[in-house]
C-alpha cells in the first residue's frame, strides 16, 4: 500500500476522541445521518471490527467522514476472504519462518571447518559464531515488528526477506570471521516475528489456535532440522553451502512472497480504503476509524517503543513470556550439549550425534498433533460455555507442559549419568520436544488472543525475553554438568520447569483479571 498515507493518518486523533473511533450497527447509524459519499454511493453499514475494543456511541457529526468495514461480511476484511486465500498466507509465512529459523543453526555443525579455513585456534569465537544470531533474533523483532502496524504486515515481510537472502549470500561468501559474525547477526534481525500478525489479521477466535499450530511449525522444528542438514553439508561440501542453501530458499520464497502475499493489516486496508474514497467524493475529512490524527514521527515512535511498553506495563506479558523462555532455553541448552554428550557418553560420530537431535523434533510434531487434538475440543466446548473464546482458554495446556518437559529432563540426565540405553535419554528428549511445542503454541497463541492488532509487538516483546535465556542458558550448561553431573543437573532444571505447572493454574484463575487492570494496560 502507499506506505506514506498509512503512516500520515495513523490510527486514533486524540485521547478525546478514542471513543468515536468504532461506529455501532446499521440500525444506529441510520437514527442518526445517513452517509451520502455520492450519488453513485450507496449508504454505507460500519460495525465493530474483529480487532477493535468495544466503544461508545459516536456522534452523527463525526460518523459521516469514518470509514470502516461496509458489513460483518464485508468480502475486504481479511477474516472474510476465502480459507484457501487465507491458508496460503499461513503456510507461506510458516515456510520462509522455517527457513529463517534454520539458519540459526544449520551453520554450528560447520564452526570448525570455518576457524580452520579462516586459520583461526580463537576458541572464544566458536560459541560466538553461533550465538550471534540469537542476539540479533533478540534485537530484529524490536523493530521490525512493531513497524508492521505502522506500515502493514506485507512491506515489513519483503524487505525482511530481502535483507535475509543478502545476509545468507554475504555470509557464504565471507573472506575473514569479522565479516561472518557481522552478517550473521544481521541474518538474526532480518529474522520475522510476523505469523502471529498474520494469524490476528486472517482468523476468527475460536479457529487462531490451529493457524497458529501451522505457523509455529517454523520457529520450533527449524532450530531441528538446522543441525543434521548442516552436518551432512559440512560432510560433503564445504560450510558456505549451509547459507548457500538457506540463501536459495529464501530467494525462491522472496518470489513467492512479492506473487502471492497480500496485504491483511486492518488499519492499512481501511486507510486505502479511505484514500481510494476521498479521491472519489472530493471529501478530504473522510478518515479510517484507526486514525489517530498523528505526525509521522509520533507514530514512529508509539510504534518502536509499543513492545517496551508491554514488557514494562504488561506483567501478562513478562509471565508468558518467562514460560516460552524455559522452554526455549532448555532447547537450546541440550542443542549445544548433544554432540559432546552422546560422542562422550556413547562414543557417537559426529554424523551419528547429529541424529540425536530428532527426538526432540518427533516430539514436537507429536505435541503438534496431540495440543491440536486437545485444543480443538476445549475451544469447543468453551464457545458452547460462554459464547465466546477468551485468551485464557488456550493457557491450560502449559500445565501439562510443564510436567512433560521435567519427566522428559529426569529420563534424560539420570539414564545419561548411568549410560542406560542410548534410547532412553532420546525418548527423554522427545518428552521435551512436546513441552516445547506447547510452550510456544499456548503462549503465542495467547499473545495474539490478548492483543490483537498489536499481536506482533506482543510476540516482539515475548521473542526478547526467550532470546535472552536462549542465549544466557546453554553458557551456563557446561559448567552445571560439570559440577553437578548429568544426573543432578537435568533434575534442578526440571524441577525449575515444573513451576510453569501451578504457576499455569495461578494464571488461569487471575490471568483475566491481571490482564484487564488498567494499571497494567499500556497506551499502546
Amino acid at each position: 500500500m502507499d506506505e506514506k498515507n498509512c503512516l500520515d493518518t495513523g490510527f486514533a486523533r486524540d485521547e478525546s476522541e478514542r471513543e468515536i473511533t468504532t461506529i455501532t450497527d446499521f440500525s444506529v447509524a441510520q437514527q442518526s445521518v445517513q452517509i451520502s459519499i455520492d450519488v453513485e454511493k450507496a449508504t454505507r453499514n460500519a460495525t465493530a471490527d474483529a480487532h477493535q475494543q468495544p466503544a461508545l456511541e459516536a456522534p452523527a457529526s463525526h460518523q459521516n467522514n469514518i470509514v470502516d468495514w461496509n458489513s460483518p461480511d464485508d468480502p475486504e476484511n481479511p477474516q472474510n476472504w476465502s480459507g484457501r486465500k487465507k491458508w496460503t498466507i499461513i503456510i507461506l509465512v510458516s515456510v520462509v519462518t522455517f527457513n529463517q529459523a534454520m539458519s540459526s543453526t544449520i551453520f554450528a555443525p560447520g564452526v570448525p571447518q570455518a576457524m580452520r579455513d579462516f586459520h583461526s585456534t580463537n576458541q572464544s569465537l566458536v560459541p560466538l559464531l553461533i550465538s550471534i544470531f540469537s542476539i540479533g533474533l533478540a534485537v530484529g523483532p524490536l523493530f521490525l515488528s512493531p513497524l508492521s502496524e505502522l506500515y502493514g504486515r506485507t512491506p515489513l515481510m519483503h524487505m525482511s526477506n530481502l535483507m535475509f537472502l543478502l545476509s545468507a549470500i554475504l555470509c557464504a561468501v565471507s573472506v575473514n570471521i569479522p565479516m561472518l559474525l557481522v552478517f550473521r547477526l544481521i541474518m538474526g534481525v532480518s529474522n520475522t516475528s510476523l505469523g502471529g500478525g498474520y494469524v490476528a489479521d486472517l482468523m476468527m477466535p475460536e479457529h487462531r489456535g490451529r493457524a497458529m499450530n501451522v505457523w509455529t511449525v517454523g520457529p520450533v522444528l527449524a532450530p531441528v532440522i538446522g543441525p543434521i542438514a548442516g552436518g551432512f553439508i559440512s560432510l560433503k561440501t564445504s560450510w558456505r553451502w549451509a547459507f548457500g542453501l538457506v540463501g536459495f530458499t529464501g530467494a525462491l520464497l522472496t518470489v513467492v512472497c512479492f506473487t502471492l502475499l497480500s496485504e491483511t493489516y486492518p488499519p492499512c486496508l481501511l486507510e486505502l480504503r479511505a484514500v481510494r474514497l476521498r479521491k472519489e467524493t472530493g471529501n478530504p475529512q473522510l478518515r479510517s476509524k484507526y486514525d489517530k490524527g498523528l505526525t509521522p514521527a509520533q507514530l514512529l515512535r508509539l510504534s518502536l517503543i509499543r513492545p517496551a511498553k508491554m514488557l514494562v506495563r504488561s506483567p501478562i506479558v513478562v509471565i508468558v513470556s518467562l514460560f516460552l523462555a524455559i522452554g526455549y532455553s532448555y532447547m537450546y541448552l541440550m542443542f549445544t550439549t548433544f554432540t559432546s554428550v552422546f560422542e562422550t557418553t556413547y562414543g557417537f560420530s559426529s554424523g551419528e550425534a547429529g541424529l540425536t537431535y530428532l527426538g526432540i523434533g518427533i516430539g514436537s510434531l507429536l505435541g503438534q498433533y496431540a495440543l491440536d487434538f486437545f485444543m480443538k475440543r476445549h475451544i469447543k466446548k468453551q464457545l458452547a460455555k460462554n459464547g465466546e473464546v477468551q485468551p485464557e482458554d488456550h493457557l491450560p495446556s502449559l500445565i501439562f507442559a510443564g510436567f512433560f518437559m521435567s519427566i522428559g529432563l529426569f529420563c534424560y540426565g539420570w539414564s545419561l549419568e548411568y549410560k542406560v540405553h542410548w534410547m532412553v535419554p532420546i525418548l527423554g528428549t522427545s518428552l521435551c520436544g512436546v513441552a516445547i511445542i506447547i510452550f510456544f503454541l499456548a503462549v503465542q497463541t495467547y499473545l495474539v488472543e490478548a492483543y490483537t492488532i498489536y499481536a506482533a509487538s506482543a510476540i516482539a516483546a515475548s521473542t526478547v525475553v526467550r532470546c535472552v535465556f536462549g542465549l544466557v542458558v546453554p553458557l551456563a550448561g557446561p559448567p552445571l554438568y560439570k559440577g553437578l553431573g548429568l544426573g543432578w543437573g537435568n533434575t534442578l532444571l526440571g524441577f525449575l520447569s515444573l513451576t510453569v505447572s501451578p504457576a499455569s493454574i495461578w494464571l488461569l484463575k487471575y490471568g483475566e483479571r491481571i490482564r484487564k487492570n488498567p494499571r497494567f494496560i499500556p497506551k499502546l
